[in-house]
């Protein structure tokens, strides 16, 4: 199910539209690295092409970390 989730970046507030499934995968990456899960978020948001929205740009950075789990 997609919800919307808020986070902030670089001080100001932002919503995202996410599918539980990759929320909780955010959150497990964050605690894996050790970082909070607003610095993860500004992390992908900072490295995203200026033409991909936010939330896909989340979708595929949990994709690749997945990925490089598997096959590393």
């Amino acid at each position: 199910m997609i919800r919307k989730h808020s986070a902030t970046l670089h001080g100001h507030r932002t919503s995202l539209s996410l599918e539980d499934e990759f929320w909780t995968e955010l959150n497990t990456i964050a605690k894996t690295r050790a970082i909070p899960l607003a610095v993860l978020i500004s992390e992908i948001d900072d490295q995203r092409q200026p033409e991909s929205n936010l939330s896909s740009a989340l979708r595929v950075y949990v994709l690749h970390w997945l990925k490089s789990k598997r096959d590393g």
